[in-house]
């Protein structure tokens, strides 16, 4: 048996944003939120998920939205590149998602507040331990909260949580290792097959109960994935190359070759072509 990555914006959607997903939606809710306590018995999903129509188009798939019995709107969404703009992205998403709720004169008392979870597959916060960080408005010298928790920014960060199979505790522990591995997994492990929304998610998830079109989409998404990635390693190599190139070159005239190489990692014959260029320049 063969299951797809949630962690993919097609596959991510299908598994928590269908018609089918409110159970599944619900349970992974009150373990991200609210530490496994049933605080959601009841909510709508407000852009259920459909199969493909226009390959290709990211937006599609981009998030999970849901309304809960208590009014409060929770924007999900699985973010595997750390890509330029992410945060404000996340930002905007929520402040307009709490602005659009009122129509013209109507009051603004009733407004419901709004929680973005992202779930994050790299991490934000190196200076956090934590998997999990919530932000809300605070003052800024004081750091009282301001007197209305009506949006709050929670992240989840994937490559932080580094339990085994065998350690699992929580209902949190439980979803993060589907999140995290259901890729890798030939059946469901019976620790996580106990709890009848995360079985109900790998049935989702398995690979066998996709259409063609559906096979086809995810396949699509998973290059593009790879794609921005290997750009993103590259640029990040560039930029290396070119900063250590920078030093050997203010390096010339203090040090011979041999230390040049040494202090930089870069080769001898790349010391001498340097000194080579910069005396052509001269």
């Amino acid at each position: 048996m063969r299951f797809i990555s949630p962690k993919t914006d097609f596959a991510f959607k299908k598994i928590f944003g269908s018609e089918q997903s409110h159970d599944v939606l619900i349970s992974f809710l009150n373990a991200m939120l609210y530490n496994g306590d049933r605080r959601i018995s009841q909510l709508e999903i407000l852009n259920p998920y459909l199969s493909p129509r226009i390959r290709g188009v990211k937006d599609t798939y981009l998030d999970v939205k849901a309304k809960l019995d208590n009014g409060t709107s929770v924007i999900i969404e699985m973010q595997v590149l750390n890509i330029e703009g992410f945060e404000k992205r996340i930002l905007y998403n929520a402040a307009k998602a709490y602005s659009i709720q009122l129509g013209i004169g109507q009051s603004y008392s009733l407004l419901n507040p709004v929680i973005a979870l992202t779930i994050t597959d790299f991490v934000m916060f190196s200076e956090i331990n934590q998997l999990t960080s919530r932000f809300i408005l605070k003052e800024k010298d004081f750091l009282i909260d301001y007197p209305i928790y009506d949006l709050e920014l929670v992240f989840v960060e994937l490559p932080k949580f580094d339990k085994a199979i065998a350690d699992l505790e929580t209902l949190a522990d439980k979803w993060l290792y589907f999140l995290k591995h259901a890729l890798d997994l030939d059946v469901v492990p019976e620790s996580m097959n106990s709890v009848p929304e995360i079985r109900q998610a790998f049935e989702f998830a398995r690979e066998g109960n996709l259409s063609a079109e559906e096979l086809d989409e995810l396949q699509h998404q998973e290059f593009f994935i790879q794609d921005q990635h290997n750009a993103i390693v590259k640029a990040l190599k560039q930029g290396k190359t070119e900063a250590t190139i920078e030093m050997a070159t203010k390096l010339l005239d203090m040090l011979d070759d041999e230390a040049i190489s040494r202090a930089t990692g870069l080769s001898l014959a790349k010391i001498v072509e340097l000194r080579s260029r910069r005396s052509q320049d001269q």
